[in-house]
């Protein structure tokens, strides 16, 4: 007997079953049909009927009466029917088998559709990146423009700045000549107004002494000292400006002598009060000396040195804050060394309000301005705290800094500083130095 199988996915499955004895490849005339459900499928079942099965052609066979041709037809019948049991064991693995198929297309369906899920999902992940990638693109194109607008606003006021501070230093630069123009004339009417007042002491002097003409032949020769102490001591006893001159020299030099502090008798070499001199000037100047005796002035490092070389002087400076509070410090012993040895300074003696230790660094220190430097720092103390002073290595003190007014005066490295008194960064109202002889 031979089980044909025919079987299609997802529809009816039909099986077959005939005899071999029938011939290669014949199928019996009359078959039977048997469906069976399964999921999905369907599978029928086609077996011949029992009757139109023929014994096999046995020659020389013996002859059977009717009973035996029932009990050999009863024998075939159940040979068939083991058959079919076989056939059904063996459909029954092919079911099992099929099942298995239809679970492992299902698993492969659903991993499928959960791929495509996840596909679709980073889609959607990959379209919002772009739309806010998009987005940022468009944010940085503005903000940039917004950049492009706001430099070139810059740049427009930088050029107006630039025009504005060019027109303010052309006022300035005509200010300070007409400055230089007012202060020539000042000096020359306090030239006049020292004479006068000369002239009338000397007059006086005359009238009230019995030797008069000699006495005035006596102060016309003194018209110009060496010193405000020399002058004090002639009784010149008023504070103003006096003619000095070089030591064992007729040069002239127009100095401020105040007549009334701690006796008098003060030749002062250095005043800051306004701001209206700029110390920030070269070698040459600060050696011979700049700006108004009668206000803001620097009385020259040469005759400074030349006079302190010639006898012990002591040396006064005075300080003034914005407070209204004022210090000093005094120097027993003070000189100035000469030009080759850079105005070294050289100070004794420390006594004073203004800080226990000296704020000019000890022991003494060349001096720098802002063309040469001869301080002790890899920097330039003079170009970058500005003026001229005996820096050491940048310092505690620099009293020809800038000046700075009332409320910006704080915070200021380069302005009029005095360390132990006020501190690094506060820059002072006011200050003067002067000296005068040790035995006035």
């Amino acid at each position: 007997m031979r089980l044909s199988v025919y079987f299609t996915w997802g529809c009816s499955i039909v099986l077959a079953a005939g005899y071999n004895a029938f011939g290669k490849g014949a199928e019996p005339a009359g078959k039977k049909q048997y469906q069976v459900q399964h999921g999905p499928c369907s599978y029928t079942f086609l077996l011949p009927e029992a009757d139109s099965c023929r014994p096999p052609y046995v020659p020389n066979a013996v002859q059977r009466d009717a009973p035996l041709d029932y009990d050999d037809s009863v024998q075939r019948l159940q040979l068939l029917e083991n058959i079919m049991e076989n056939n059904t064991q063996w459909l029954l693995k092919v079911l099992n088998q099929t099942t298995r198929l239809e679970l492992q297309l299902l698993e492969h369906s659903l991993s499928t559709n959960k791929l495509e899920r996840q596909i679709s999902v980073q889609t959607n992940e990959i379209t919002k990146l772009q739309e806010k990638n998009s987005f940022l693109e468009k944010r940085v194109l503005e903000m940039e423009d917004k950049h492009t607008l706001q430099l070139k606003s810059i740049k427009d006021e930088k050029d107006q700045l630039q025009v504005l501070v060019a027109r303010q230093n052309s006022i300035i630069e005509e200010l300070e000549k007409q400055l230089v123009t007012a202060t020539v004339n000042n000096s020359v009417l306090q030239k006049q107004q020292h004479d006068l007042m000369e002239t009338v002491h000397n007059l006086l002097t005359m009238i009230s002494t019995p030797n008069s003409k000699n006495n005035f032949i006596a102060k016309e020769e003194q018209i110009s000292f060496k010193d405000c102490a020399e002058a004090f001591k002639s009784g010149l006893t008023t504070s103003g400006i006096y003619t000095l001159t070089f030591p064992n020299s007729a040069q002239e030099k127009k100095a401020y002598c105040d007549m009334e502090s701690s006796g008098g008798g003060w030749t002062v070499l250095q005043r800051r009060e306004d701001g209206s001199v700029d110390f920030h000037r070269t070698w040459k100047e600060y050696k011979i000396g700049f700006g108004d005796p009668a206000g803001e002035y620097w009385l020259g490092n040469e005759f400074v040195s030349q006079l302190t070389n010639q006898k012990r002087y002591v040396l006064k400076i005075i300080l003034k804050d914005w407070e209204g509070n004022e210090a000093y410090t005094l120097y027993d012993q003070f000189y100035l060394a000469n030009e080759e040895q850079k105005y070294r300074i050289h100070l004794k003696g420390l006594t004073g309000t203004a800080g226990k230790i000296s704020s000019i660094s000890q022991p003494g220190n060349d001096f720098s301005t802002k063309d040469a430097d001869n301080d002790k720092c890899i920097c330039k103390c003079s170009q970058m705290l500005t003026g001229g002073w005996w820096f050491d290595a940048c310092g505690p003190s620099n009293l020809n800094g800038m000046y700075y007014p009332l409320r910006q005066n704080n915070n200021k490295f380069n302005g009029i500083k005095w360390y132990y008194w006020k501190g690094s960064g506060y820059s002072l109202k006011a200050t003067t130095m002067m000296i005068r002889p040790a035995d006035f």
